[in-house]
C-alpha cells in the first residue's frame, strides 16, 4: 500500500471512488455486451452530465463550508429562461448571452450570500426559500412556456471540438487535447521533482515518477481514443472542455489558495477558524455566489444542450449534485471533500444511470439503486468517523488506516469540532 501511495498520492479515500468507478464500468461494460466503452456512449455520458458535475464543482465548496444549497436547479431554470428570452428577443449576440447568464448567477448569488453570511439564516432556509422564489420566478418569467436559443448556444451544451488538419484517423482536435494533458502530466511531474529538491526533501524514486507518469500517460491516450475515434463530425464534447477547465481552477482555488483554506477552516472548526483571522462573513458570501454563479452556468449548459428553456428545467438537480459530492468523500458535518472526488462522486452516479439504462432498467429500479448506492455511501462515511474504523480501501489493504479526508486541505477538520464561542460567527 505503501508503493500505491508512492505511485499515486493523495487519499486513500480516492482511490477507492476510483476504483467503484473503474469496476462500475467494467461489469456494466461486461453486461451490456461492450456498449458502455464506445466512443458514441463516452460523449453521451459527457454531455448528458455536465451540467449536473458543474453543479457538483461549487456544492462541494458549499458543503465544506457547513451549508447547503437546495436552490440550484431552480437558479439553473430561472438563468435559462432570461438569457433565452434575452437571445431571442433582445437580439444580443450569444456571447454576451453567456456574460448576461453569468451576471444573473451573481446577482442572485449575491442576494442568497446576503441573507447567510451577513444576517445569519442558516444556508438551508435561505436557499429552500431561494428554491421556491426562482422557480416562480421561472414560470412567470417565461409564464411557463419554451423558449428556443440560437445554434451557439446549442454548441455550449451540445457540441464538439472541430474537425481540422490531415486525416490522422481520430479528431484532431481531440488528439490535440490528449497530447497537452500528457505534456501536462510530465511538467507537473518533473516540476513536483524539482521543488522537492529545492526544499531539500528527497524526491519519490525516478522508477516511481517514470511508473505514474506512464500509467497516466496510457490512460489519457485511451480516453483520446475512444472519444476521437467516433464517427465523423463527432469528438471530445464541448461541455466536457468547460468542465475540465473548471475542475483544474477549482481544484487550484480549494487546495493552493488563501480563500480555499478559508472555506476548510470556517467548515472544520468555526470557533477555530474566527480565532485564527478567518473572515467567515466574507468566506459564506463566496461560496454561496460561486455556487449561484456556476449553477447559472450549468442551466446555460442545459439550455444548450435540451435546444430551449422550459418550466421544468432544474427539478431535482440540487439531490444529483449533493448525491455526487457525498458519494465523492466529503463529509456529512463539512470541512471535508475535494473538488475532484465530487466529479468522481458524479461520474459514477452517470455511468451508473448508464450502465442500467443500456441494461434496459426501468427507472423506479434506478432510483432506487440510486438511493441506496447515496445511503450507503454517507452511512459508511459516518459509521466509519464514529468508531475509528478503517474504509472499504483500509478493509482490502490491512495495517493501513483510513485517512478520512485524505491529505488535502481540510484533513484535519474531520476531527469534532470544538462548541462555537458566542460571537465567533462575527468578523474578526
Amino acid at each position: 500500500m505503501s508503493s500505491l501511495k508512492q505511485l499515486f498520492g493523495g487519499g486513500l479515500r480516492q482511490y477507492g471512488m476510483v476504483i467503484a468507478l473503474l469496476a462500475l464500468i467494467v461489469f456494466f461494460q461486461i453486461a451490456t455486451g461492450g456498449k458502455v466503452l464506445t466512443a458514441s456512449n463516452a460523449q453521451n455520458i459527457i454531455i448528458g452530465n455536465s451540467y449536473i458535475l458543474i453543479l457538483a464543482i461549487g456544492m462541494v465548496l458549499v458543503i465544506i463550508a457547513g451549508h447547503i444549497d437546495l436552490s440550484v436547479g431552480s437558479v439553473a431554470a430561472v438563468t435559462g429562461i432570461i438569457v433565452a428570452i434575452a437571445l431571442r428577443d433582445w437580439g444580443i449576440p450569444w456571447w454576451a448571452g453567456i456574460l448576461l447568464g453569468l451576471a444573473v448567477g451573481a446577482v442572485i448569488g449575491a442576494w442568497q450570500g446576503f441573507w447567510v453570511a451577513y444576517v445569519g439564516i442558516p444556508g438551508f432556509i435561505t436557499t429552500l426559500a431561494g428554491m421556491m422564489l426562482f422557480r416562480g420566478l421561472n414560470q412567470y418569467i417565461g409564464q411557463s412556456n419554451t423558449v428556443p436559443v440560437p445554434t451557439q448556444l446549442q454548441q455550449l451544451g451540445a457540441g464538439y471540438l472541430p474537425e481540422w488538419g490531415p486525416n490522422t484517423g481520430l479528431n484532431n482536435s481531440t488528439l490535440l487535447l490528449g497530447v497537452l494533458a500528457i505534456v501536462a502530466v510530465v511538467w507537473s511531474e518533473l516540476r513536483r521533482r524539482a521543488r522537492a529538491l529545492r526544499l531539500g526533501i528527497e524526491p519519490v524514486p525516478v522508477t516511481v515518477s517514470v511508473v505514474r507518469l506512464v500509467v497516466v500517460a496510457a490512460v489519457i491516450a485511451y480516453v483520446t481514443f475512444l472519444f476521437g475515434s467516433g464517427r465523423y463530425g463527432t469528438s471530445f464534447p464541448i461541455p466536457g472542455v468547460v468542465l475540465a477547465v473548471l475542475v483544474i481552477l477549482y481544484n487550484f482555488i480549494a487546495s493552493r489558495t488563501v480563500g480555499g483554506r478559508h472555506v476548510y477552516a470556517v467548515g472544520g472548526n468555526r470557533a477555530a477558524a474566527a480565532l485564527s483571522g478567518v473572515n467567515i462573513r466574507r468566506t459564506n458570501f463566496f461560496v454561496m455566489m460561486n455556487m449561484s454563479i456556476l449553477a447559472a452556468l450549468a442551466g446555460m449548459v442545459f439550455v444548450g444542450r435540451a435546444t430551449a428553456s422550459g418550466p421544468s428545467d432544474g427539478n431535482m438537480w440540487e439531490l444529483d449534485a449533493i448525491a455526487a459530492v457525498f458519494i465523492g468523500g466529503a463529509a456529512v458535518s463539512g470541512g471535508v471533500g475535494t473538488v475532484v472526488g465530487s466529479v468522481i462522486g458524479g461520474l459514477v452516479m452517470a455511468v451508473l444511470n448508464n450502465g442500467l439504462q443500456l441494461m434496459g432498467v426501468g427507472s423506479d429500479m434506478t432510483q432506487i439503486i440510486k438511493g441506496l448506492v447515496l445511503l450507503v455511501a454517507v452511512a459508511f462515511d459516518v459509521h466509519s468517523k464514529v468508531n475509528g474504523r478503517p474504509s472499504i480501501i483500509g478493509l482490502l489493504f490491512p495495517g493501513r488506516r483510513d485517512k478520512g479526508a485524505g491529505s488535502g486541505p481540510g484533513a484535519e477538520a474531520s476531527q469534532p469540532s470544538a462548541p462555537v464561542a458566542e460571537g465567533a460567527t462575527s468578523t474578526p
